[in-house]
């Protein structure tokens, strides 16, 4: 396989930006169940990635590095996980649902961040808008001279990467998020039903492969979506 040299020098940009938000979206996570009376994850807890690559690091380190490579530079992916009690879940299932809930809202809240710092550079440093037809992941603007910089692309990524993970983790399917927050709507005997459906482990199997089809028609809309929000304020 043959590595553009652009390629290369992207790669660390969105390196940090998908580690930043996989160990936030943990952490948070780890926070909520925390809070909610579960310790198990204690150690995650925290913005430093260490513990959460300890804990997956093929996950938080490999896939985000093989996927940018191999589709040449268009975009990353990854994964973590944080740990819980499922004992504490059954008998506290808001509280779960809660703790679950927490890393769609942390993707939310760094793509907001991500939003304002952009504009902020757009109103003081000298940072250009685009056309947002022609936005991309890595470049929602750009720098004075026209052209992307390591601070446009990373928030830039850390806009999109945010989005999307959100997206994602919020179908309501097992194992993902989604699945878990559903009780947050319903009553006691329900989510007995709910969290029944999704007992058997191929049920896993089958909603990543729904997700994922269910991901790759929403993606590229809600994306153009985002970004044509972003510019309505900017």
């Amino acid at each position: 396989m043959q590595l553009d040299p652009e390629v290369l020098r992207s790669l660390p940009v969105w390196f940090v930006a998908t580690l930043l938000s996989l160990t936030v979206h943990e952490a948070a996570h780890a926070l909520f169940g925390r809070l909610g009376g579960d310790d198990t994850a204690h150690e995650q807890v925290t913005l430093d990635p260490t513990p959460h690559v300890r804990r997956e690091p093929f996950g938080m380190i490999l896939v985000p590095i093989l996927s940018f490579l191999f589709n040449g530079g268009q975009w990353m992916i990854g994964f973590a996980s944080a740990p819980y009690d499922p004992h504490w879940a059954a008998r506290h299932p808001k509280r779960a649902a809660w703790m679950a809930a927490a890393g769609p809202l942390a993707d939310l809240l760094l793509a907001l961040i991500a939003a304002v710092v952009l504009r902020l550079g757009l109103s003081f440093w000298g940072w250009q808008a685009i056309v947002p037809e022609t936005a991309a992941f890595d470049a929602l603007v750009v720098g004075p001279e026209g052209e992307p910089t390591a601070l446009t692309t990373f928030f830039s990524v850390l806009f999109s990467v945010n989005i999307l993970i959100g997206l994602f983790n919020l179908i309501p399917v097992a194992p993902l998020d989604g699945h878990a927050v559903v009780p947050l709507f319903l009553s006691e005997k329900l989510t007995q039903r709910w969290h029944a459906l999704f007992e058997d482990r191929a049920a896993s199997f089958v909603g990543l492969a729904i997700a994922w089809v269910l991901f790759g028609r929403l993606a590229w809309p809600v994306f153009e979506a985002s970004v044509q929000l972003f510019y309505v304020f900017v």
